[in-house]
């Protein structure tokens, strides 16, 4: 199993992996830095194939990001019959409503807001772990 990060800050894709390997996370982590790297990801394009690639069962995805954001990115992989199964969670540091609203339209799976305390990131993933990889039945 492999888990997609798409996020520009360094640090927020540090601390999230680290919160997943204390949760007991063994599945592969890889990581895109923006909406135009996860679509050449998710495409295989670019300097991305099937052998450095692997295709992810869950996308992470931040929707503030350079080049292509994650409302933009996520539109394309929700329009596209190609990507459209693969579960998005939306982890951000934004909790407008109209974020929440629009994201959904979109077609995300879940939306989240990422917490400013490492502690409370832990228990976040942990409860992400419970429900994505120990209870639902990934395609």
């Amino acid at each position: 199993m492999t888990i997609l990060i798409a996020d520009d800050d360094a640090d927020d894709r540090m601390f999230l992996e680290q919160a997943m390997r204390q949760n007991g996370y063994d599945q592969e982590i890889r990581f895109v830095e923006d909406g135009e790297e996860l679509m050449e990801y998710l495409k295989r394009q670019g300097r991305y194939n099937e052998l450095n690639a692997p295709w992810p069962n869950m996308l992470i995805l931040d929707l503030n990001m350079p080049r292509k954001n994650g409302f933009q990115a996520l539109s394309e992989i929700k329009d596209d019959p190609k990507l459209r199964r693969l579960p998005v969670i939306v982890m951000t540091t934004s909790s407008a409503d109209e974020d929440v609203v629009k994201t959904y339209n979109l077609g995300v799976n879940s939306f989240v807001t990422k917490p400013f305390n490492f502690n409370r990131l832990v228990e976040m993933v942990g409860t992400l772990k419970t429900y994505w990889m120990d209870t639902v039945k990934l395609p």
